[in-house]
């Protein structure tokens, strides 16, 4: 066992608050990557500091979650929200203030583990400073994302670089799945290390509550077919491609079917949009009585939705990851997806769900009839996605997999350090 100034680490989110409440704005998958792995890990006897960007001056300097685990919002740039595309420039303050924060504290740490592309550029920066070790996730590629739109935003000339410099020179990246792998060599570079540790989610907490009683708490019909969408309003999300499937789904006019679009922040915040974007498309195709919006879903809610739903859509145009398709196989709900990124790595077609391309609103209306037409067969797949889950996806798993990854990256560091420091003897 390492002392413990060894087992002290930095988890670093520059733009992923650990402690936000997930649905707010910019808070998804990634916060809830991030102070899940960053819990866990201080169960299993690491130190963690997670470290994300202040973006409003009435939050609290430190969330503490538990003894080992805590949330340290810096400043870096005004203290208001800001897009993720609009941090790159605030970079060098988070750098700064971070250090200063360490001063304060008399603390330092023998890893960093960094979280989307700006966060590698702080790690990196820290990185030619001190003797770090540092791990990256980047949560999803710019070189993939950019493939998928018309024209590259002007953020992409400083994201590329930064991507490209870091899978090249960090100690480890941490790919959620093959197919992201895949897509770091094809489209970013062939030099660097390169593991696989995919994305967890509780076990407990999703999969503990009956289709029936889900329901009966929700207020919802129990006999309704129910098809159901979580994430943020983003068109990326691909969630046009749902609704229109619904529209023409075979059951529309001979089942109760329900369609539950949750997720998004409060009025006013930047996905209020494409919010606003989706119920007028609701409203055209005349789905207004069989569509709900019941708004951010939480601790409180979000795994009741799932167990409650019949099919769990996810039309996303890209996911590296994705967190939902397996939150909603722990709770024994089968998913429809993209046939994209970490999708096809999550999603077992045919046995936990059904693959389908992206945006095609033909597949995924057939493909959504098929599992609500067999209640058996949908039985089955809710099971197998259950198994996969609990056999591939807990969240102990995952942070036992990171942890071992860090003990490893971290006594090759000292061995190194240690080799520098002797001077070395000609024969």
């Amino acid at each position: 066992m390492f002392p413990d100034q060894n087992r002290r680490i930095a988890l670093i989110s520059v733009a992923g608050d650990p402690a936000a409440e997930i649905g707010q704005e910019e808070a998804g998958g990634q916060n809830v990557y991030v102070r899940q792995v960053g819990e866990h890990l201080a169960k299993q006897g690491w130190i963690v500091d997670m470290y994300t960007r202040k973006s409003h001056a009435d939050q609290p300097e430190i969330v503490q979650h538990s003894p080992t685990c805590r949330t340290i919002r810096v400043q870096a740039g005004p203290l208001e929200f800001r897009s993720r595309n609009e941090l790159f420039e605030y970079l060098p303050e988070f750098v700064s203030s971070m250090e200063a924060f360490q001063r304060r504290e008399s603390v330092s740490y023998s890893l960093v583990h960094t979280h989307y592309w700006l966060s590698s550029w702080v790690g990196m920066n820290l990185r030619q400073k001190y003797p770090l070790v540092q791990v990256h996730t980047y949560h999803s590629l710019g070189a993939v994302k950019y493939k998928a739109i018309a024209q590259m935003p002007t953020v992409a000339m400083q994201r590329l670089p930064v991507e490209k410099t870091c899978l090249e020179t960090v100690d480890c990246v941490v790919a959620t799945s093959p197919q992201e792998q895949a897509h770091m060599r094809e489209y970013v570079s062939e030099l660097g290390n390169v593991v696989i540790v995919p994305c967890g989610t509780d076990i407990q907490r999703f999969g503990n509550v009956s289709r029936q009683e889900a329901r009966a708490q929700l207020g919802l019909d129990p006999d309704a077919k129910i098809a159901l969408y979580v994430g943020r309003f983003d068109p990326r999300k691909g969630i046009e491609t749902l609704v229109q499937a619904i529209a023409q789904s075979k059951l529309r006019d001979h089942e109760n079917l329900q369609l539950i679009i949750g997720g998004g922040s409060r009025p006013g915040k930047s996905d209020g949009n494409e919010r606003d974007r989706i119920e007028k498309i609701v409203h055209e195709l005349g789905m207004q009585d069989m569509t709900s919006f019941p708004g951010r879903l939480d601790e409180t809610n979000l795994h009741l939705y799932y167990a409650a739903a019949d099919v769990s859509v996810v039309p996303s145009h890209y996911e590296p990851f994705g967190l939902v398709p397996i939150e909603a196989m722990a709770s024994r709900t089968p998913v429809v997806a993209s046939d994209v990124g970490g999708l096809q790595f999550t999603v077992v077609s045919e046995e936990t769900g059904l693959l389908v391309p992206p945006k095609d609103v033909d597949a995924f209306a057939h493909a959504i009839d098929r599992i609500l037409e067999n209640d058996t067969w949908r039985a089955e797949l809710g099971n197998n996605g259950r198994h996969r889950v609990e056999t591939y996806f807990s969240w102990e798993g995952v942070t036992t997999q990171l942890g071992q990854l860090y003990d490893k990256l971290i006594q090759g560091n000292a061995k190194n350090l240690e080799q520098k420091e002797t001077p070395q003897v000609a024969a």
